[in-house]
């Protein structure tokens, strides 16, 4: 009995600490002017580095390239890619966040493909708590030197996130 026990005890162990952090999962962008969704988003963890890219976009074509961005490049993104010569759907826009704590992800970058801009990016979950949070909402903040800006971002189905036109 005391081996079942304590064989029970590290499976429920090691179903937490092998838990998906709650940042992970499918994501729906919202404009905080106009409230509308812009695009659906797959976040996933690997290798202890959280990534992000764009599963479907609101209101444009889903195979176009990137609107902006067209001859710029970083060196830490798609080892220096054109950003122009890129589709805005299934590229990885966000990298190398690195974990802080559960729900919580800093140090990484965020590519605007609308623009082409690169911003350092802090990603947040927010538990729905039925005040501020009416659902479980990701915070992304993109930022330039003491500047940024944080989108409210809410929480989508895989089918939600990939079926945007």
């Amino acid at each position: 009995m005391k081996k079942i026990c304590s064989l029970l005890t590290i499976l429920l162990l090691a179903t937490f600490c092998f838990a998906a952090d709650p940042a992970e999962g499918f994501w729906i962008s919202v404009d905080e002017k106009t409230k509308e969704s812009t695009a659906g988003w797959k976040i996933w963890q690997e290798n202890n580095v959280l990534y992000g890219k764009i599963l479907s976009l609101a209101g444009k074509p889903q195979d176009g390239l990137t609107t902006g961005g067209s001859g710029k490049s970083y060196d830490n993104f798609q080892n220096g890619v054109d950003i122009g010569t890129l589709t805005t759907v299934g590229t990885t826009w966000i990298w190398d966040l690195k974990f802080q704590e559960q729900g919580k992800w800093a140090n990484g970058f965020i590519i605007d493909p609308a623009e082409g801009k690169r911003y350092k990016c802090r990603i947040t979950f927010h538990k729905a708590d039925g005040k501020k949070y009416k659902a479980d909402t990701l915070e992304m903040r993109g930022e330039v030197g003491p500047f940024g800006r944080s989108q409210f971002w809410k929480s989508a189905t895989e089918e939600e996130a990939s079926s945007l036109r």
